[in-house]
């Protein structure tokens, strides 16, 4: 099975490129892959029969519990032959439907090879989440099918409504999956229906919510009105996904619960109530169009309200019956939908008031279309027929209920009667008022398709025992009657055969009092849709106006007060806490503490941007001093390297922004803001010290330290900890880093090919310079000029000395203070004082290299540590002990990790570099006009 699904994959895969090499005609080739499914389905047969279906479990969420688990059925086995006969032949029938050249061809193969694989998966699959999936995956698939033509507005619409609903239904029956899995322990499909229910009220509340999932996607009441939007699609997709395949699943689902769920309360009135009046709606509406293909999609509501009826009743022979009407059904819609195809192609209308003769001048088309029509209205031998005699038989029963079931079905067979007369008179009928249909013959390889389909129908209603041997299996699964149905072309007189007979007159008699003058249209059944959306819509203006103002506070302020109210709102619900608070272990803490408290209510206070900014830095290195004096040096060093770091980049901003705070907010404002945050901050704390208090279980680190020595061969439990045991967590961390220097970068620079990238290229050796003696590389240059020579003689005395002790962190990192993180901004400050003491210019000089390509070397060189070592046949990001033994420095200890921390390196020095080079060098070089500008006025003057 899992085999079928992989040659479906593919073969979506690859049809664009046959279709562009073979046009049309790759589409009998890619025939065969649906084809295949449905022959592997009927090679099945005798295991499917005999109690011995196939079935494939492969691991896929073993955290879930979840399996990729298939299995092969009855009632699976009968949807795969029709998923894959039915497929085989509507895209046999596209080859001639569509023109030669066709644009979007090779997509519409694609995608109709992957509907088909995606349903065969939902229909094999014994897993709620994989079925789930793959229910998904057909709601996509059938909304890129219904909008085929992008630029067709209909379309378009159609295919967003289809989606919507089915996506709403299916997230509804996600929540009844889950809810059945977490009762039964297991989400294994088999295991749950054979297992114990849960309580009556629970497992009420979830089979309504599967049966949502179900009903939308199977148009029934009051999900109805999608459907026969969807026939803005191409015939071929009308006739497999909305008569024998996607419009299946909802009913199936029912099918496949029922024998479990069916004596629980919901289960019938739901579905025998909304099943009735679809069926009763979708047939009047059907009497009352003029589009031979809305007919048959309001007919096609119709008569998946009636399976749901059928399906939904939960006794044996009208299970039986369900399953034989879902194959005729099939059959003789397809059939009829790739009729109206043919109509609409031969004769360039599908309207019944332009079509007149039609059947003179098509007979063998006028044939087969009486032929599968004869089969939906229920004319002997036709497979409708077998499968209407049973539903007949299943509601014989001597309850009030059942008779009233049973009274509504006949009428609704009459009405199926009705506009089955009306689809073949409205079609190939001679009209008086009418001028004389003159189509165009149809190719033989264009009629075969609803040929070969409506045959079928007729050969199932004449070999009706040979399916009833393959489908009673299924209807085992309910309690057995006293004496069971059967199917069969001939029971016999009885009842059944009475109302067969009653249903044919009635329905012609509807016919015959309306024949050549419909009534109007039927009104949009999707109004209520509508004024949904509509309401959706307005709703989502007012909100996104009320709280997407533009405002930066605003929003801080709202994800604040949210944090406050459900933050302690969850902190006072687990009172009582422990009361013992340990606020210091020495006075120093205290100290360094208060600076901290201080500092930040006084940069709240602060008027001037660069005193609030340096104020906040006395905070984050007043943390720094707590990790110190907590005994993290590590930490410490870390948090002082990146304060110093943030510091100077918001210099760089500063420079561009105005001195002063503005005036506003005003006093009343601030207030509320200060009090919010001190609000806040004690939140935080009490969540912090609640998490801390009422820890259970044992923490994960307290097994680092062994691990570092033994499994990372270092004794800095804290680099160790991030280039080898939580390597995954630092590798999504540098991936960030990447993604956001490019991101800066990407804000800043507006021309490309900048100044700054194209020296970098170019080597220090060529950045200008004068005759004149300089510190710097690049000192004879204006920028340079302007800054204080003591800033320039240390940086240059400094830099290389800075550089080696990164590199000395870099390398000392995995058993001492450091690692590649402290290494690159250590180096990362080098160059920020390079560049401070000189300028752009000098910044070029000192780092001539571009930092998107440090960036892409560093998160090479990690990537690559972790892949060398899955390919040594380790795992990924595993690391290796290598002692050796070099001349002049003896016993070498070295952890491969070291390569991993190389590419961290690589990356924060590269994001420095980037964050100079935009932040600092972008903004200068567009400053440096207005500059320019002004020293020439002042040079002006002097003259």
């Amino acid at each position: 099975m899992l085999l079928i699904l992989l040659i479906h994959a593919l073969a979506a895969v690859l049809a664009p490129a046959l279709v562009r090499v073979a046009g049309r005609r790759a589409l009998y080739l890619l025939a065969l892959v649906p084809a295949a499914g449905g022959a592997w389905a009927l090679a099945q047969s005798g295991r499917v029969r005999d109690g011995r279906p196939p079935t494939e479990t492969y691991p896929w969420v073993p955290q879930l519990g979840t399996e990729l688990a298939l299995r092969l059925t009855t009632l699976p086995w009968l949807m795969v032959v029709l998923v894959g006969g039915v497929g085989a032949i509507v895209l046999a029938y596209s080859a001639r439907y569509f023109a030669p050249g066709e644009r979007g061809l090779g997509r519409f193969a694609a995608l109709f090879l992957a509907f088909a694989g995606a349903m065969t998966g939902l229909v094999v699959s014994d897993d709620l989440l994989v079925l789930y999936v793959f229910w998904e995956l057909t709601t996509v698939f059938s909304y890129l099918l219904i909008g085929n033509d992008p630029e067709h507005g209909p379309s378009r619409r159609a295919a967003m409504q289809a989606l919507l609903v089915t996506t709403l239904g299916g997230l509804a029956m996600l929540v009844g999956f889950v809810m059945l899995g977490q009762a039964a322990g297991t989400y294994k499909l088999s295991a749950i229906v054979a297992g114990p229910s849960p309580s009556p009220v629970y497992l009420g509340i979830a089979l309504v919510l599967i049966l949502v999932g179900a009903m939308s996607k199977s148009a029934i009441f009051p999900f109805g009105f999608w459907l026969p939007a969807a026939m803005t699609a191409p015939t071929p997709v009308s006739a497999y996904l909305h008569a024998a395949s996607m419009v299946k699943a909802g009913i199936f689902l029912i099918a496949v619960l029922g024998p479990s769920y069916a004596d629980d309360l919901p289960w019938r009135p739901v579905l025998v109530i909304g099943g009735l009046l679809t069926m009763l709606g979708g047939a009047w509406s059907a009497l009352r169009q003029y589009d031979l293909k809305l007919l048959l999609a309001y007919g096609t509501v119709s008569q998946l309200g009636l399976l749901a009826v059928v399906l939904g009743a939960g006794t044996r022979d009208a299970a039986l019956a369900g399953t034989a009407l879902l194959l005729a059904h099939a059959l003789f819609k397809a059939a009829l939908f790739l009729v109206v195809g043919v109509v609409d192609h031969t004769a360039g209308t599908r309207d019944l008031r332009e079509l007149s003769g039609l059947g003179a001048r098509q007979p063998v088309l006028a044939g087969v279309a009486m032929l599968a029509a004869a089969s939906m209205a229920g004319v002997p031998p036709m497979a409708g027929f077998v499968g209407k005699e049973a539903v007949f038989a299943a509601f014989t029963g001597a309850s009030t209920i059942d008779r009233l079931v049973l009274l509504a079905l006949v009428a609704g067979s009459a009405l199926t009667v009705a506009y089955s007369l009306r689809f073949v008179w409205g079609a190939f009928a001679r009209k008086p008022d009418v001028a004389e249909t003159r189509p165009h013959a149809p190719g033989a390889l264009f009629l075969a398709p609803p040929a070969l389909l409506a045959l079928s129908g007729l050969a199932v209603g004449v070999t009706a025992p040979l399916i009833d041997r393959m489908v009673s299996p299924y209807a085992a699964g309910y309690v057995a009657a006293e004496h069971p149905y059967h199917l069969a072309l001939w029971h016999g007189p009885g009842l059944p055969v009475l109302l067969s007979a009653v249903a044919l007159a009635c329905g012609t008699v509807l016919f015959l009092l309306r024949p050549d003058r419909p009534g109007p249209p039927a009104a949009p059944r999707d109004r209520a849709y509508r004024r949904v959306m509509a309401g959706v819509d307005r709703l989502a203006v007012e909100v996104t106006g009320a709280t997407q103002r533009g405002s930066l506070p605003f929003y801080v302020a709202v994800i604040l007060v949210v944090l406050v109210v459900l933050g302690g709102a969850t902190l006072l619900a687990g009172a009582p806490w422990p009361m013992v608070l340990r606020l210091w272990d020495s006075p120093a803490q205290a100290v360094a503490g208060t600076a901290i408290i201080v500092s930040a209510l006084v940069a709240a206070r602060a008027r001037r941007r660069l005193t609030a900014m340096v104020l906040v830095g006395v905070s984050g290195y007043g943390i720094a001093v707590l990790f110190v004096l907590h005994g993290a040096p590590d930490l410490a060093l870390t948090q002082f390297l990146v304060e110093t770091v943030t510091i100077v980049m918001f210099v760089l901003v500063l420079r561009r922004l105005p001195e002063h705070f503005s005036a506003r907010p005003l006093a009343l404002t601030r207030r509320l803001r200060g009090a919010l945050a001190v609000v806040v901050g004690a939140v935080t704390a009490g969540m912090a010290y609640a998490a801390v208090s009422r820890r259970q279980a044992e923490p994960i680190s307290s097994q680092f330290p062994e691990l570092a020595v033994s499994f990372g061969g270092g004794t800095n439990i804290v680099n160790v900890a991030l280039v080898d045991i939580r390597a995954w967590d630092t590798m999504g961390e540098i991936s960030v880093l990447v993604v956001a220097a490019t991101g800066v970068a990407s804000l800043i620079f507006r021309r490309t090919g900048a100044l700054e990238r194209r020296s970098a290229r170019r080597g220090p050796g060529r950045v200008p310079v004068g005759d004149s003696p300089a510190w710097l590389a690049a000192g004879d240059t204006p920028e340079a000029r302007r800054q204080s020579i003591i800033l320039q003689v240390v940086a240059r005395l400094m830099f290389h000395t800075v550089v080696l002790f990164s590199i000395y962190l870099l390398f000392s990192g995995h058993n001492a203070i450091g690692g590649g993180f402290a290494g690159g901004l250590v180096a990362g400050l080098a160059l920020t004082v390079r560049y401070l003491a000189g300028g752009r210019r000098e910044l070029i000089a000192a780092a001539p290299v571009d930092a998107g390509l440090v960036l892409g070397s560093g998160l090479f060189v990690a990537v690559g540590s972790g892949a060398v070592a899955m390919l040594l046949g380790g795992e990924v990001l595993q690391s290796a002990l290598l002692d050796f033994h070099l001349p002049l420095l003896g016993h070498v200890h070295l952890a491969t990790s070291v390569f991993f921390d190389i590419g961290v390196y690589l990356i924060v020095v590269a994001l420095v570099l980037e964050i100079l080079r935009s932040l600092g060098a972008e903004l200068d070089r567009q400053a440096e006009p207005a500059e320019e500008q002004r020293h020439e006025i002042r040079e002006e003057v002097t003259v």
